[in-house]
């Protein structure tokens, strides 16, 4: 027997207590960032999520979809513009938002899954009221922040055997409209309506790092107790901030863990789930 089967065998055996722990639990894995552009990557993530679904482990999908959005506003001749970190969004952008979120992004995550043998149902934040937002502030246009999140759709599909791929376009809370939604923070409330066992964060980067110009310098874990301080050191800055934030709320509201991993590793989601040694950064 070759050392590539022995090898192999070791590493199922290693995910059994794992596969074992979360049988049965609810995990939410927000899917954006070089994870979703890159067709390799985004065939490695989408098998993670099967697999995942197939030994028993109920997955919910968040997505979000910016660099396609930023793709179909230039094709229309639309500049992108953000404010502090979030994208403007007017009337015509929020149109090209849900079109591009709920409509062709959305359908091609649930293709794949079907097409790698999964059963998966694909959803927005309209959908049977899911997601209701009032606007965050007139500075950033038709951008919402959340009010209220109805898993009865969500829970509906867990229960019939579906992995369900939710776009995060919210309803307005007083039927005038929809909202776009920052996809961290849908997870987040999505995992602590959920009572989820965990959130999952893809990014960009290896997780937590002490060094920003170092990715040896990971943090492997981090107490939500801990965050304001590495805030006030630099160590947690830019764009984590809100990414800690998201976790902190999550693990705050009943969540048991939360994880920022780097979607560039392929098969990243089932290293820090079904192995001893794990990927990234754990809030807990």
């Amino acid at each position: 027997m070759s050392y590539s089967v022995i090898d192999r065998a070791t590493v199922l055996n290693e995910a059994l207590p794992y596969i074992q722990r979360f049988n049965n639990k609810t995990v939410v894995v927000k899917y954006g960032g070089n994870a979703m552009i890159s067709d390799e990557l985004r065939s490695a993530v989408i098998s993670d999520i099967v697999l995942l679904s197939l030994v028993g482990i109920k997955v919910v999908v968040v997505h979000g979809g910016g660099p396609e959005i930023n793709e179909m506003l230039n094709k229309v001749g639309k500049e992108s513009k953000f404010v502090n970190g979030l994208r403007y969004t007017d009337q015509e952008t929020m149109d090209i938002v849900q079109m591009v979120l709920c409509g062709k992004l959305n359908k091609e995550l649930v293709s794949r899954i079907i097409d790698l043998g999964g059963k998966a149902l694909g959803l927005c934040g309209i959908d049977g009221g899911m997601i209701k937002a009032v606007q965050l502030s007139e500075e950033y246009g038709l951008v919402g922040e959340i009010t209220d999140i109805n898993t009865e759709p969500i829970t509906a599909a867990l229960e019939n055997g579906y992995i369900p791929v939710i776009s995060t376009v919210a309803q307005a809370a007083d039927h005038s409209g929809s909202y776009n939604i920052n996809a961290d923070t849908a997870a987040a409330k999505i995992a602590s309506a959920l009572q989820a066992e965990k959130i999952i964060l893809l990014t960009d980067i290896r997780g937590l790092l002490r060094d920003v110009n170092d990715e040896n310098s990971l943090i492997n874990s981090v107490r939500a107790s801990e965050v304001p301080a590495l805030v006030k050191e630099g160590i947690i800055k830019g764009g984590m901030i809100p990414k800690l934030e998201c976790c902190v709320e999550a693990v705050r509201s009943g969540v048991k863990s939360a994880h920022i991993i780097d979607g560039r590793i392929k098969h990243s989601i089932l290293i820090e789930l079904l192995s001893d040694s794990g990927v990234g950064t754990m809030i807990h």
